[in-house]
């Protein structure tokens, strides 16, 4: 199938329905970022359905022709729309970042997953105000955010104080009200893996939850949250272009997202926990146990899963 395939005419692509057209009216970034991201889409479309070729730029942490190419089609395309707007891209866009405003760009998210033919990556693009007299390390507001899965020809939409869209449709966080019925997502680090704690908070949220998924795209863990397909995200040492968008459409949609302290996020937080807000609660309870060391679940010995191997057997 060719990426011509599977999706319209680019154009036509572009143009929004009934609803959105209604939805949009109100909106101020949105309409033309929402046209970039979907550009980018159609690009990397085209490059999953070619096939490219990978290079490391870490120890393990992949780059593809496509997120150089797709990073540089958003930075003109946003340079042409916002002349004004800065640019920070996770490709090494540094553009007018002392303006007021900044667009955090991730133009593949999902790097490892495109690389190896899985499909689960989108575009992503958020926009920061940075009020004159903010300091270097403090945070600006987040005002707009896109979130673009090509294969699915999903669009993630926000702006502050206007609430949250999928595809012109308003979206809002789940109800799940436990922890034990909640459906959970996190993420692990390309490198330095056996310096991320992560794999034993995972064993601990599998035992407490009804499941956690690792899809390998934070960006859409977190819009999954927003619209409700998942209770709640966490992962260690995401950057801003991870997750500008994501957190902005969590809380137009009615969610929470914290530290995993319970503090405010921050754009350089090195932990993220994102909720519908109503299992946040317990769920920091639970990582200030694992951080303490209180009430968690032993891991079995290798005697131990022997013998419960040999008891399952009977």
């Amino acid at each position: 199938m060719t990426a011509n395939e599977l999706a319209p005419d680019c154009e036509e692509h572009l143009s929004p329905g009934p609803a959105e057209s209604s939805a949009a009216s109100a909106l101020v970034w949105v309409p033309k970022a929402a046209q970039i991201a979907q550009q980018a889409g159609a690009r990397l479309r085209e490059f999953f359905a070619q096939g490219v070729e990978t290079e490391y730029k870490g120890d393990v942490d992949l780059v593809t022709v496509a997120d150089r190419t797709v990073e540089k089609l958003i930075r003109s395309r946003l340079g042409e729309a916002f002349p004004e707007h800065g640019v920070y891209g996770e490709e090494g866009t540094r553009e007018r970042l002392e303006g007021e405003f900044r667009w955090y760009v991730d133009p593949l998210d999902g790097t490892t997953n495109f690389a190896h033919g899985f499909p689960q990556f989108c575009v992503s693009m958020g926009l920061e105000r940075r009020p004159a007299g903010l300091g270097a390390d403090e945070d600006g507001t987040l005002e707009a955010a896109i979130i673009y899965d090509p294969l699915r020809q999903e669009l993630f939409t926000a702006e502050r104080g206007r609430g949250a869209w999928l595809n012109g449709k308003p979206i809002r966080v789940s109800t799940t009200s436990t922890l034990s019925e909640a459906l959970l997502a996190t993420g692990f680090p390309s490198r330095k893996r056996h310096a991320n704690p992560n794999i034993h908070f995972y064993q601990e949220l599998t035992l407490r939850s009804h499941g956690v998924r690792r899809a390998g795209s934070a960006a859409l863990d977190l819009v999954y949250v927003a619209c409700g397909r998942m209770d709640a995200f966490w992962e260690f040492n995401l950057n801003p272009w991870d997750t500008a968008a994501g957190i902005l459409l969590i809380e137009e949609s009615g969610g929470r997202v914290t530290d995993f302290s319970g503090n405010h996020y921050r754009l350089d937080s090195r932990e993220v926990l994102a909720s519908n807000g109503l299992i946040h609660e317990e769920l920091l309870g639970l990582f200030s146990d694992m951080f303490a060391g209180r009430n968690l679940a032993p891991i079995p010995t290798p005697q131990e899963f022997a013998r419960l191997r040999v008891a399952g057997g009977k």
